[in-house]
């Protein structure tokens, strides 16, 4: 029983990892509920078949549509969700016979729509609501006569929304921050086991275990994000936010500075931290050595001793077996106990003290204190740093307000008169290839400037709809063709694809258009208007959609994608000199800061420009020298970002910690990186720069002062300067990529070391 206890926390772990606070597999599972409910009572009222469709599809987008986090909020857009659908299937029934008023107005609709996102959350999914209800008069064939039992469907469907919203399926913003906790404790455990998986690997199987590694920490980063982004409503107060976010930071930090030391050790050389975050890193690694072995045993049994408190991070368990193994890896922080080893081994140590803290920290953030009976000094030092950094938190810091731009640079506007002119060219061609669905191709354009924002995305999710569409047309014809006459079977059919179509959303557009087309193959068999030409015209609308959203996006007001990549760089660089500057003004005992605050803008900032470069890296980017640039730079970025969230949650420690000081030297060690960052950060805007990439000896020899005493192994300092030289490093190979001049020194050391 046991065992098999183990073995399904395992299986829900790996689930719950692979869905962050269950948001896909809840949204599935809201919106299919909301249609079911709605079939079940529209079918106990008697509506014909045609209600029926039109009652599952508005309980569907009355779902779906409503994306606010307060539950009070998400009741307001719903109630005034009702009016906004009935008056547009309203207007759908009265304009359906009238060709050029309809389309007049179905264009002016879709402008007022994509305008309307302007005004946040609640403007976007009423919008949303009065278009898809529009959609759905053109698709069930809306008539006057039909109004009132059409009225009473849509009310139908907004209750069962209602229900399945705040009863079946509730979600309240502390339940989904507990969700995300637990998924980050679950991809905080993956990551700690392939670390395991890396230190006992063979030298032939390394390169698999580091390209699980590097997806374990690129997912564990996701996690955080999206905590970070549920903190302010699901938690108590804004200190309580503030805390926990700084837990999670910590951890994230920690775990990732552990695998970064793991595979230093791996090697017969000291690796460059550059080695785990690069494309292809593995290719360029040097033969790998093993551990010695009493070392290397050790190491092993006190990972697997953090992937215990780990997976034990929730205080369920009693007895003192686990808060002896937390105080002998917390005593590796102070050099207590630690085990003979080379230098690089004895940093992993320190890691696996650094990790254990984190993960104490976390815990006493969730849960508050526990076994502290069992606290030996080391442990106890750790209570009272997180102690002292909980009351030095302050209450909330007032955010500067950014310009935004006005009229037709304001991105809604820009959207809105795009949208509108792609789809009158849709509606035209549309009319031309069918005068019955000419819509499917003012939807396609439609969706294709959803969450775009440059012509590149647009190209790109116009050609995933595409594939998923002519790949559903052969699923909608094997399930029309299986189903039959049985409309309850259909039904089932169409909730299946529902499900699939929310929880494929957000990993794969080309997989949500393959769910929506087969669902439309089953919709159409329940109306009786199903055949492979409407199927096969399903895909020539599309196509003509997706082309009319890519003319219009590269005619009206483009944004050229390299255009918008610049402006997510700049963005970029500006957020990483935030971030280095305060955290070495910290360092060399500046006042303190909310560098918690500022490394989150720069990972939003980082997100931000790998969406941006995605048409640039996808397959389909016809130039490659052009894609395999893009990866490099997104790639040092995250490096240098890394090294400064490194920084930050060391400088986070000064205020409060007895063991790390301020050091004024440090002060100098930044100048030359934020010079640098700026030099960059003003070519990418097209500045004119007299200056050159600075460079020299390296960030530790500026500290000629008590050097060795500053270099000590496994002391803060020597961790400081480690990480403000990988980040100077980082900097100095960006330049070249983004065509900023270099000193002839740095040049010719470049060419030596063959980068290009």
């Amino acid at each position: 029983m046991a065992v098999a206890r183990r073995t399904a926390k395992s299986v829900w772990d790996r689930f719950s990892a692979s869905d962050p606070g269950l948001l896909r597999l809840m949204a599935g599972l809201r919106t299919v509920g909301a249609i079911l409910l709605a079939l079940a009572v529209l079918a106990l009222v008697g509506t014909s078949v045609t209600h029926l469709v039109a009652g599952a599809m508005t309980a569907m987008v009355a779902t779906f549509a409503i994306q606010e986090k307060e539950v009070r909020g998400q009741a307001i857009t719903l109630a005034l969700g009702l009016p906004v659908a009935l008056a547009a299937i309203s207007l759908g029934a009265l304009l359906n016979s009238r060709v050029i008023a309809g389309d007049l107005f179905f264009v002016m609709l879709i402008f007022g729509a994509v305008y309307s996102r302007r005004f946040g959350d609640r403007g976007t999914a009423l919008g949303l609501i009065g278009f898809q209800v529009y959609f759905v008069s053109l698709f069930v064939s809306a008539s006057v006569s039909a109004l009132p039992e059409l009225f009473l469907t849509l009310t139908i469907a907004f209750v069962c929304s209602a229900v399945a919203r705040f009863a079946l399926v509730p979600e309240t913003p502390e339940r989904t921050l507990a969700r995300l906790r637990e998924a980050f404790r679950a991809r905080l455990a993956q990551l700690v086991a392939h670390q395991i998986e890396l230190l006992d690997a063979d030298a032939g199987d390394v390169d698999a275990v580091l390209a699980d590694l590097r997806r374990s920490t690129a997912r564990l980063h996701e996690a955080a994000l999206m905590i970070q982004g549920r903190l302010e409503e699901g938690t108590r107060d804004a200190s309580a936010a503030a805390l926990l976010q700084r837990r999670v930071a910590d951890a994230e930090i920690a775990a990732e500075r552990l695998g970064v030391l793991l595979l230093n050790a791996r090697s017969a050389e000291r690796v460059e931290t550059l080695t785990l975050h690069l494309p292809n890193a593995s290719a360029a690694m040097p033969a790998r050595a093993r551990i010695a072995q009493d070392a290397g045993s050790a190491l092993r049994r006190d990972l697997r001793a953090l992937h215990l408190l780990v997976v034990r991070l929730v205080p369920d368990d009693r007895g003192t077996a686990l808060p002896h193994v937390r105080n002998r890896l917390l005593g590796y922080r102070e050099e207590q106990g630690l085990p003979q080893g080379s230098p690089a081994v004895q940093d992993c140590f320190r890691a696996v003290g650094e990790a254990a803290r984190a993960i104490v920290g976390l815990r006493l953030a969730v849960h508050a204190a526990q076994d502290e009976e069992y606290d030996t000094p080391e442990a106890a030092r750790s209570r009272e740093e997180f102690e002292a950094e909980e009351i030095s938190i302050s209450g909330e810091a007032a955010a500067a307000a950014e310009e935004e731009p006005t009229g037709l640079r304001r991105p809604t506007t820009r959207a809105a008169v795009q949208v509108s002119v792609g789809s009158a060219l849709a509606i035209v061609g549309g009319e031309f290839l069918s005068t019955q669905r000419w819509y499917w191709a003012v939807l396609t354009c439609w969706v294709v400037f959803l969450n775009t924002a440059s012509t590149g995305e647009i190209l790109v999710k116009g050609y995933r709809r595409l594939v998923g569409t002519v790949l559903g047309v052969v699923a909608g014809v094997a399930l029309a063709g299986a189903v039959g006459n049985h409309t309850w079977i259909a039904f089932a059919l169409v909730l299946l694809c529902v499900f699939g179509m929310f929880f494929t959303a957000p990993l794969s557009y080309a997989l949500m258009s393959f769910f929506v087309t087969a669902m439309l193959g089953l919709l159409y068999t329940l109306l009786n208007t199903y055949s492979l030409d409407v199927l096969v015209l399903r895909v020539e609308e599309t196509a003509l959609g997706a082309a009319c959203g890519i003319i219009a996006a590269v005619l009206v007001l483009p944004v050229r994608t390299s255009h918008r990549t610049d402006e997510e760089l700049g963005t970029v660089l500006a957020r990483l000199r935030d971030v280095v500057s305060a955290a070495v003004a910290q360092l060399s005992g500046g006042p303190a800061v909310d560098l918690v605050d500022l490394a989150r803008d720069l990972d939003t900032a980082l997100d931000d420009l790998r969406s941006s470069t995605k048409p640039l890296t996808h397959p389909i980017a016809p130039l490659r020298a052009r894609r395999q640039n893009a990866r490099y730079v997104v790639a040092l970025l995250e490096t240098c970002a890394y090294h400064a969230r490194s920084l930050a949650a060391t400088a986070e420690l000064v205020p409060s910690s007895k063991s790390v000081a301020a050091d004024a030297r440090l002060a100098l060690a930044g100048r030359r990186i934020t010079h640098n960052i700026d030099l960059i950060a003003a070519h990418v805007r097209d500045e004119e720069t007299g200056g050159e990439i600075e460079s020299g000896a390296s960030i530790a020899s500026m500290l000629d002062s008590g050097r060795h005493e500053v270099l000590r192994t496994g002391s803060v300092a020597f961790r400081v300067l480690r990480h403000l030289q990988r980040l100077d490093e980082g900097i100095v190979g960006l330049a070249r990529p983004l065509g900023v001049p270099l000193s002839a020194r740095e040049e010719k050391a470049a060419g030596a070391r063959g980068v290009g």
